[in-house]
């Protein structure tokens, strides 16, 4: 490190440890900056369903050096089938791997959100500092440092703070007017976790529509692993207020709205007893007009979650992360004008992934009816049989995220 890079080396305090949090504190370093990782769970939160990379996401990863990394850990996952309520496939839609045009359903990259954090903290551990089972529960700013009290009941002086953690952020609750709502619903929930794999679960997605507005989902990511999905429309305070309930209260709501759903309900019923982990969420973005109050800047879900239907979640956090960290390295001596161009750099890109969910188009996708059902599949085996989603994909200009482009990021030339 040079005297120079010494004298503008900012210290910064990311709070959580996801996916989002390591990337930022990965081009950080790279930057010239110390860099410390506080996240509320005891250890890596090496968990989760899995996940995919797309467009600038892929280019975000390739420029951290990490692809080779992620291609071998890359789910086998071959193409997207809709299925009846006796599990036959009335229609597939398969990944598109020529290398051109848009991801259909199935990405060409789909990794297990654990392996992809393994990944990121492999790259980071040596030279960032990670402090696990804390939190930050409060701060205070003025122009030259923000100072972080944390649940320990320690507090800390730095020259910055991201708030990395999450859908839920309590940073970003601490930055915006208070009653402010970030959140854009959809209408829609879901629930994922894992169940023992049978010889009848394939390397292609199958999704089963169930009258009602449910969907039920499993994909299988390794030789002993399923996993199962729940999704649902539903507009109430009791489906918005279970996925802070203990998990067995969430398990029992889950399991009283599918139980008559038929296919292999009961098996993933019965899997949630004993799932490593069991997850649930209301399918929202986060909708916000600044991402930043004085010393304090948000990053990834926090800032600007997608939801997963835009397929562009993780992507979205670590460009983001890479927006973030090229803005501070250009300008380390001059916050205000780094974290404004965050803003207008990121900005279009967002409106970009956050434009592809389409309330109208999923709510087709999760009928209330069996005869729309019918409709559904007929139509949609129809123009598998014509090949047009193949061809749609192919031929497209671009992949989710539009023609928006990455910038130079000023830590490939500082690197440490």
């Amino acid at each position: 490190m040079t005297a120079s890079s010494e004298a503008r080396s900012l210290r910064v305090l990311v709070a959580g440890g996801g996916v989002a949090g390591q990337a930022l504190a990965f081009w950080l370093v790279r930057g010239g900056h110390q860099v410390t990782v506080v996240e509320r769970f005891p250890a890596l939160r090496a968990t989760g369903a899995q996940v995919d990379l797309r467009g600038q996401g892929i280019e975000a990863v390739e420029r951290m050096g990490l692809l080779d990394a992620v291609r071998g850990k890359l789910v086998d996952e071959a193409g997207v089938a809709f299925i009846d309520g006796r599990g036959k496939a009335r229609a597939t839609i398969m990944a598109n791997t020529s290398g051109r045009g848009r991801q259909s359903l199935t990405s060409e990259y789909e990794i297990m959100r654990g392996d992809l954090v393994r990944i990121l903290n492999d790259a980071t551990k040596d030279d960032t500092e990670y402090v696990f089972g804390k939190s930050v529960d409060g701060f205070e700013q003025d122009a030259h440092r923000v100072v972080a009290h944390f649940s320990d009941g320690s507090s800390a002086e730095f020259d910055l703070l991201v708030g990395a953690d999450g859908q839920g952020s309590r940073i970003r609750r601490a930055i915006l007017p208070e009653g402010f709502d970030p959140y854009w619903r959809v209408g829609v929930h879901m629930a994922y976790w894992f169940v023992p794999r049978i010889a009848s679960d394939s390397n292609i997605r199958d999704t089963c529509m169930v009258p009602g507005g449910r969907q039920i989902m499993r994909r299988s990511h390794n030789p002993t692993e399923t996993q199962a999905y729940f999704v649902m429309r539903e507009e109430s305070e009791e489906a918005s207020a279970i996925h802070r309930a203990p998990v067995e209260r969430r398990q029992e709501f889950w399991a009283g709205r599918f139980r008559d759903a038929g296919w292999q309900t009961e098996r993933f019923i019965e899997g949630m007893k004993t799932s490593p982990f069991f997850y649930s969420q209301e399918v929202v973005q986060v909708r916000t007009d600044t991402w930043s109050r004085g010393r304090v800047v948000l990053a990834g879900d926090a800032a600007h979650c997608a939801s997963p239907y835009s397929g562009m979640g993780i992507s979205g956090g670590l460009v983001g992360a890479y927006v973030l960290a090229g803005e501070i390295n250009r300008h380390p001596g001059d916050l205000p004008t780094a974290l404004a161009n965050y803003n207008s750099v990121l900005r279009p890109f967002v409106n970009e992934i956050q434009g592809e969910v389409n309330p109208r188009l999923l709510r087709l996708g999760m009928p209330m009816t069996q005869r729309a059902i019918d409709a559904f599949q007929a139509t949609t085996a129809l123009a598998c049989f014509l090949r047009l989603p193949d061809l749609a994909a192919r031929f497209s200009k671009g992949d989710r995220g539009g023609n928006w482009r990455l910038p130079e990021n000023p830590a490939r030339i500082n690197a440490v």
